[in-house]
Parts: structure tokens; C-alpha cells; sequence
């Protein structure tokens, strides 16, 4: 599974996404709906358990949206644009199975928005993270103005998104922006070792209903959380990997889990 795009590379249950537009990864309109596309596919993938998506080169894992591109369009297509976007986006943040952003180096405006659309954040120690579109005219419109605030903190994103200003990898990470920072170079490594070990050691059903649980619950009350909790693991209880998870445990072996 290819696109020239977003290139996409498969290794047993875990999925590899390059962002491939250079110099900077910019998220046309082509690239959009690649990744939308990918995602279809992968949405139907009973084999895959975990996504990992970093950018080509060594410049950038995605510098935003692609400005010349927004330039020549009309305040209809713009509002298509935005659309198009909001729901890509979306699509990943609600996809089934873990997806981890493997940041190499400038993740400005619209790439930030796919990173907070992930699940989790490796960067490499050279990184940078920004939210310039205030400096632009424009607002973080592909949800970045709701899942910033959501990750880092109100007082923080408002911070950032006022600004536009660029932080490292270092003060991303200090505020909950990014999990862990490797050094350049490593952070694909470091972001596949983490989708192996959330795809292998942990039972996929588990972690799927564990990711749907905290996402819904971030925009419910508790009462309504708990009632998701319990959704969960009521399909749990009747599950293969419960039973072979419990099997593993009084066996002392490792868990063959199936994601069923």
C-alpha cells in the first residue's frame, strides 16, 4: 500500500506512514486526501494494531498547510479546505488502534494539529513545535484551537496560539506536548519500539477500548465516562484475549494475543 504522498509501509502488526511532500511535508490538498485514504484502508486491516507517522527529509515532519495552495483559494474552497481537514484529522484521532507521531524536526501549524491528532508524540531532540496561523490571519482551524488546550493545558495553548511562537523539543515536552524526546535521528525507532510494545505485549482489543474510554471520556461528564467504561468491558469480558491474558498470567508466559 503506496501513495506518492504518504508512503506506507507494513511490519507484522504495526503500519509506517511517511509524510512525502518536500521540502517541508506541506499538508496540501492531495496530501489530505491521501491520508484519508490510508486511513480507509487501514480502518479495514484487521492485522494492523498500531500507526506510526513521521515526515521525508530531515527538515521537517510537517511545516502546516500548504500556504501557496491557500493563497489561490476562494473563500468557498477555503471553507472546504478547513472542512477537509477537521475531518482528517479526526478520523486519526478516532481510528481504532494507537497512532504515534515520530517528530523530526519543524511540526508548525497544520503538522502540529496532526501531531495532536495522534495519540502519542516521540520527538527528536531538534525539533520544533509551533502554532503560527495568528501571525497569518488565520486560526488553528483543523482542531488545534480544541485538542491544544486539551494536552498542554488552557493558559499554555492560548499562550501559543496568541503568539505563534516556536518552542523546542524540550519546553514541548516540559509541558505535556510531547512524551519523550530522543536524540535526532532516533525518533522513528524510539516511536516503533513504543507501537511494538502496545501492539504485542498488550491485548489490542484492550488498548482500542481503553483509547475509545479516554477519548469519549475527555468530552463527557464521569457518570457518562463510567457508563463507556463499562460498555468496554462488557465486549472485554467475553473476549479471547481476556481469556488468554488470564491463561499467560497463572501459565508465567507471554500472552498470544489476537485482538478479539
Amino acid at each position: 500500500m503506496s501513495d506518492d504522498l504518504v508512503r506506507t509501509d507494513i511490519d507484522g502488526p504495526i503500519a509506517k506512514l511517511t509524510l512525502d511532500n518536500p521540502p517541508v511535508n506541506a499538508l496540501s490538498q492531495g496530501m489530505l486526501k491521501a491520508l484519508d485514504g490510508t486511513f480507509d484502508e487501514l480502518e479495514g486491516n484487521d492485522d494492523v494494531h498500531a500507526v506510526v507517522i513521521t515526515g521525508s527529509g530531515n527538515d521537517a515532519f510537517c511545516a502546516g498547510a500548504d500556504v501557496n495552495e491557500m493563497s489561490q483559494m476562494s473563500p468557498e474552497d477555503a471553507a472546504s479546505n478547513v472542512k477537509l481537514g477537521t475531518e482528517v484529522f479526526q478520523k486519526i484521532h478516532t481510528f481504532e488502534h494507537p497512532v504515534i507521531a515520530a517528530v523530526n524536526n519543524l511540526c508548525l501549524g497544520g503538522g502540529l494539529e496532526l501531531s495532536l491528532a495522534c495519540d502519542l508524540r516521540f520527538s527528536s531532540d531538534r525539533a520544533r513545535f509551533g502554532a503560527p496561523e495568528t501571525t497569518l490571519g488565520l486560526v488553528p482551524a483543523w482542531g488545534g484551537v480544541l485538542r491544544l488546550p486539551r494536552i498542554v493545558g488552557t493558559a499554555k495553548a492560548k499562550e501559543l496560539i496568541y503568539t505563534g511562537q516556536m518552542i523546542n523539543a524540550q519546553q514541548a515536552q516540559r509541558i505535556g506536548l510531547v512524551n519523550k524526546v530522543v536524540p535526532d535521528g532516533d525518533e522513528v525507532r524510539a516511536s516503533m519500539d513504543m507501537a511494538k510494545r502496545v501492539s504485542v505485549r498488550a491485548s489490542p482489543l484492550a488498548v482500542s477500548k481503553a483509547k475509545e474510554a479516554i477519548n469519549k471520556g475527555m468530552e463527557t461528564s464521569l457518570e457518562e465516562g463510567f457508563g463507556l467504561v463499562l460498555e468496554g468491558m462488557s465486549e472485554i469480558a467475553e473476549s479471547h484475549d481476556l481469556q488468554e491474558g488470564l491463561e499467560a498470567f497463572t501459565e508465567n508466559r507471554q500472552p498470544e494475543f489476537k485482538g478479539e
